[in-house]
């Protein structure tokens, strides 16, 4: 006799076959949809497990799943769901049978313990959906049916006033022309929680504190953004027309006029006024820092503040460009970048190596060297690293891993390193995007080169015969392709990163232009128009979408001439403004309504306090290896010993991204300015500029003046005078009493900070 029970204990999948009365697939064992009406497992079912979280890394969608059931990452492999689904857990997680019965709703409902709690009332409209496609024998993915092209919001942009509401709407749209309102399967979140907030349906909440931010919407594997502005006043006010640059350079002075435009029709939007500008004393420290890594010294500061010239700070920004120290500072930020590291190798054989890959940037810098050019140079290197200072690119990348990963988030400002594993959780990077990418590097050979210790010194870099990277999970080879490009048609005697190269250089790609013009935003500015800087993403949005458009076109149009680009960036109105916030802008961290301060980067630091005290730094290493008045911004990589250094921020180099470089203010930093020996050698060294300040003859209140212009680059006012020249008369010993009064002042956040 047919025991229905029997058979469901036995053969769990086929008795789910067998009771929905349909037949079976032979390819996969899934069974087809007895209505071509009944929900699509792609377009309903998926986004449900979506919106409830059942796909999430923090439950199901994890790589080890949870309690022996594993979904794919918000639904990206949804022919792997399909099985897990129908074909595990002996059957019951879908019940064609009995509907209700099935652990997927029963578990979901809070009908039987889930370790997730109740996700889904019965009754809803989702329940009914999701037991509409159990009952209709769970179809899975239907080849013939329409996929999803993407998701559109609307309103897409709009200002929103102040704990206000505004209902989003979202579109799916098909490859078949179709289109249809998902907004009720959609999952919602914005980036700024504390500016605004979204529910399940749409409904977008504004709270009282005005600013920037996105709203996610995430349907089907796709994502949609809503870019909401919230007046800091609740209405918009007028702010000063946007200023015309000095400069008699049309291109700069054209470029920088737009940008001002775009500055001050987003202040107008937020309703903020921005700060006065800056005064010259705050101008010439804050550009000197920025382009040399260098205090200016007093007597810059004196002949820059008493000159009269319209022009002036054009001029200086010009003369700051020339220097040796702005190439030394610059190529100490892309050293970081480009992993120039020799820590983790036996200093002794990396140094060479990293000392001329330190130069070769250094070089690339001072004679101005396109973009476009400095990037192709570094990523098509073949030859000897001895003789050729970009191979050496590749002693610390190496790897598949590496070159994705440094490429993508160097150049392109994409972190893609989720994409290793599984497609990006919030963009649209795939496996085959990660490994795609990889195939460029895969006829890389190398020989030669290695020490007795097994490290890698001075290989050969040249191109394999043949060469493979294939996809881990489906084993297929992978063809050489860009990220969001089509595969490169090469012959096997094309070297595809010299295709790489040409299409991440093109006027019009995508992401190279707009990652170097964000960087150098950030760099200038303290924060990314898209920030973090290196994380270009749908769900992390530029703050002024017209303002990176305009400077990537120009920097694009200008031959990728980078001093063109620190010209028009530094000649806006935004790098002209005062630190010091108004009313209406002081809690604005996003439009660059003033400016943000930042604590100098350690190697700045130290090199400001010898300059300062004017007694150099010792390295180790002895005068042969790093000469008396060695800077640290002209060390050759990260590898020298300081604790100072380390202290402050250093960055290790092992990635690419500039996040490992730290500013945040630590117990032991305060610790190493009151007990740091080198500090104290150089207050107390008996040819620096403290013992002079107290062998000299002049007053206390002229030498108060110099004191000031040196470590603050400005004059003391009269308070700050008379309360230094009280204080150095109260001490006996005039020697002691001028170290008290510097070391004090170089802890503090004046000196300390760029503002």
């Amino acid at each position: 006799m047919f025991d229905p029970l029997r058979l469901l204990l036995i053969a769990p999948s086929l008795a789910v076959i067998l009771s929905a009365g349909v037949s079976a697939s032979v390819a996969n064992g899934a069974p087809e949809s007895s209505t071509e009406s009944s929900p699509s497992f792609l377009v309903d079912v998926v986004p449900i497990l979506t919106r409830y979280g059942c796909n999430g890394g923090g439950c199901h969608g994890k790589a080890t799943g949870q309690n022996g059931f594993r979904l794919s990452l918000l639904g990206f492999e949804p022919d792997f769901d399909h099985v897990a689904l129908l074909r595990e857990g002996r059957g019951r997680r879908v019940f064609p049978g009995s509907p209700d019965s099935s652990l997927l709703l029963s578990k979901a409902a809070g009908q039987v313990p889930h370790g997730g709690g109740t996700r889904i009332q019965i009754g809803s409209e989702d329940y009914r959906v999701l037991r509409d496609w159990i009952q209709a024998g769970a179809p899975g993915p239907r080849p013939e049916e329409p996929t999803l092209v993407r998701v559109s919001v609307s309103p897409d942009r709009q200002i929103v006033e102040p704990n206000s509401t505004l209902q989003l709407k979202v579109v799916a749209h098909f490859s078949d022309g179709r289109s249809r309102d998902v907004t009720d399967r959609a999952l919602f979140e914005t980036n700024l929680p504390e500016l605004a907030e979204v529910n399940e349906t749409g409904e977008l909440t504004t709270n009282t504190r005005g600013g920037l931010f996105a709203a996610m919407v995430r349907f089907g594997g796709t994502v949609g953004v809503f870019l909401g502005t919230v007046p800091f006043r609740g209405t918009t006010i007028d702010v000063q027309s946007a200023v015309i640059p000095e400069t008699t350079n049309t291109a700069v002075r054209d470029a920088a006029s737009s940008v001002n435009r775009l500055l001050v029709d987003q202040w107008n939007r937020l309703g903020v006024e921005p700060s006065a500008p800056a005064d010259d004393f705050e101008f010439i420290r804050r550009a000197t820092i920025d382009i040399c890594g260098t205090l200016p010294t007093a007597e810059e500061v004196t002949l820059f503040s008493n000159d009269k010239g319209a022009d002036k700070r054009v001029r200086l920004l010009d003369g700051l460009l020339e220097r040796p120290s702005h190439a030394s500072w610059f190529a100490l930020k892309w050293a970081a970048i480009l992993q120039n590291r020799g820590r983790g190798y036996s200093t002794g054989k990396q140094r060479e190596g990293t000392a001329l890959f330190t130069a070769w940037i250094r070089d690339s810098i001072a004679e101005n060297k396109p973009y476009d050019r400095f990037v192709t140079e570094i990523l098509t290197a073949t030859g000897s690293q001895e003789r050729v200072p970009p191979a050496i690119w590749y002693r610390s990348v190496r790897t598949t891993k590496d070159y994705v990963e440094s490429i993508a988030q160097s150049f392109l400002g994409v972190r893609i390193q989720c994409a290793q594993c599984h497609r990006h959780p919030a963009e649209r990077w795939t496996q085959a995007d990660y490994y795609s990418l990889a195939a460029v590097f895969a006829r890389v050979g190398r020989k030669g080169g290695f020490s007795d210790a097994e490290v890698p010194t001075s290989e050969v870099l040249y191109l394999k015969d043949r060469g493979e990277v294939t996809h881990p999970r489906t084993g297929e080879v992978m063809t050489p392709r860009p990220l969001g490009g089509p595969d490169f048609q090469l012959s096997k005697y094309d070297d595809p990163r010299r295709a790489l190269a040409k299409w991440m250089t093109e006027k019009d790609n995508p992401f190279f232009a707009r990652t170097m013009v964000n960087r150098m935003w950030g760099h200038f500015l303290q924060r990314g128009i898209i920030h973090p800087i290196d994380d270009s993403r749908s769900t992390n949005p530029p703050s002024n979408p017209e303002l990176l458009d305009t400077l990537a076109r120009d920097f694009a149009e200008s031959g990728y001439d980078v001093r063109h680009l620190i010209r028009v960036i530094t000649n806006s109105q935004a790098y002209g403004l005062n630190s010091a916030p108004n009313e209406s802008n002081r809690e604005d961290l996003q439009s660059y309504s003033r400016f943000y301060p930042r604590r100098l980067p350690a190697e700045v630091l130290l090199d400001g306090i010898s300059q300062v005290l004017a007694v150099p730094t010792v390295f180790p290493g002895g005068p042969g290896t790093f000469p008396v008045g060695t800077r640290a911004i002209d060390l050759p990589d990260e590898n020298v010993t300081s604790t100072f250094l380390d202290v402050f921020g250093r960055p290790a180099r092992t990635t690419a991204c500039e996040c490992e470089r730290s500013d945040e203010p630590a117990l032991a930093q305060a610790l190493e300015l009151v007990n740091s020996s080198e500090i104290q050698r150089k207050l107390a060294h008996d040819d620096g500029y403290v013992a002079r300040l107290g062998g000299n003859e002049e007053s206390h209140s002229n030498n108060t003046v110099d004191i000031f212009l040196r470590v603050f680059a400005r004059k003391p006012s009269s308070a700050e005078t008379e309360t230094a020249v009280d204080f150095l008369k109260s001490e006996t010993d005039r020697g002691e009493a001028y170290r008290s009064l510097v070391w004090s002042l170089l802890a503090t956040n004046e000196f300390m900070f760029n503002h």
